[in-house]
């Protein structure tokens, strides 16, 4: 039997200071109704940073009933070489992370990119309308050609399908981090001239931005890099997936420095502050409470009752994720189903594109209807 939606109730406390933190409300373009757009890859396991950063801000944006479409973005995992089978199982497992998280299907779009197959014609569209000189400008394209020997095409054009995923939903909103930021800004700047090459289509689309720090958690091992999937040391992030005995360890193995006080100084100790910013973020205490509650307490015994409490915030999502992952036909129901919704939606705007740059030819085909039928 597939597994009965039941959304998890996260830490009201937490939650309300998330809100209040949640910042750059602007206006949907004139015009157009407010939707919200955003993706994830389904590469490695879902961490803190990924969670308050991001997963937790879309599930506030499909409780306060904003139309939100969620994607798989698959198509942009393999901008780099994946394993065909790891990507199938991390497709499922993303989605079933996401569920978990409370991401709720009947109150937004979650699909998996590929199945919509109109983000690739629509990019095949942009790309003619994009330089690359432009691409070029892109700051985690240069980023790549510091760690690749060789650029694919697909790394190139990542920021233009990127642009063809907010705008085939003509989507208002987009959640994003300051690293996509440039992206964000190619995607208005492509429907910009879009819009006026081809008369009005597509809304400019506008960044949600955290602006609390979560947005900032950094890296247990290396406290002045961000928390990251792709990190090669797992010691480096806590995944919500993560038992008991690997939080607890990882917190105990978490970089600070030589003084034992638990107090928050980003600069002068980007270590225990890291810290103290995740166990603020995660809890919804305040870092003064943290540090109160702390005091006289010494900075080892305190990962220990960091680690505690994380424990404990994160077994919900835990338990939840390893029911789920248990009912891949179920997640895969949720998948097509969201991709059926998608697709109505993205072939609307295809439409649209389509007869605007004069390669639909529906009109033409009706008008050979009408005369056949008159002769």
């Amino acid at each position: 039997m597939p597994v009965s939606y039941r959304k998890i109730q996260h830490f009201n406390e937490c939650d309300n200071l998330f809100r209040t933190n949640f910042c750059l409300q602007v206006k949907a373009s004139p015009g157009y109704p407010k939707r919200v757009l955003s993706g994830i890859q389904p590469t490695g396991s879902l961490h803190l940073g990924n969670y308050l950063g991001a997963i937790k801000k879309w599930v506030h944006l499909q409780d306060s009933g904003d139309e939100a479409f969620y994607s798989i973005a698959d198509l942009h995992a393999i901008t780099v070489p994946q394993d065909p089978r790891n990507l199938r199982t991390g497709i499922l497992e993303m989605t079933a992370s996401l569920l978990a998280c409370g991401i709720d299907p009947e109150k937004c779009v979650l699909f998996q990119q590929s199945k919509v197959l109109y983000h690739t014609q629509l990019c095949w569209v942009l790309a003619s309308f994009t330089t690359m000189a432009k691409l070029g400008q892109q700051a985690q394209l240069r980023e790549k050609r510091e760690i690749l020997q060789e650029l694919s095409t697909a790394l190139y054009l990542y920021p233009v399908l990127q642009a063809a995923d907010i705008l085939l939903y003509k989507a208002t909103h987009v959640p994003v981090g300051e690293d996509q930021i440039s992206h964000l800004n190619l995607a208005s700047f492509i429907a910009r001239g879009f819009n006026k090459r081809f008369g009005d289509t597509f809304p400019i689309p506008h960044p949600f931005i955290n602006e609390d720090s979560s947005r900032r958690l950094k890296s247990l091992r290396n406290p002045l890099s961000k928390m990251s999937k792709s990190d090669n040391d797992p010691r480096s992030r806590i995944n919500l997936c993560d038992s008991p005995e690997e939080i607890l360890l990882k917190c105990k193995k978490a970089v600070t420095d030589c003084s034992s006080a638990v107090e928050y100084d980003p600069e002068k100790r980007p270590g225990i502050s890291n810290l103290l910013v995740i166990h603020s973020s995660l809890t919804g205490k305040t870092i003064d409470t943290i540090c109160q509650e702390a005091a006289g307490m010494e900075t080892g015994n305190y990962k220990i009752t960091m680690a505690t409490e994380i424990i404990e915030v994160l077994r919900p999502i835990r338990e939840r994720f390893h029911e789920l992952i248990k009912e891949p036909a179920y997640l895969e129901d949720v998948l097509e189903t969201g991709a059926s919704r998608a697709s109505a939606c993205a072939r609307e705007t295809w439409q649209e594109v389509s007869k605007r740059i004069g390669i639909d030819t529906s009109l033409r085909d009706e008008r050979k209807k009408a005369f056949h039928s008159q002769n």
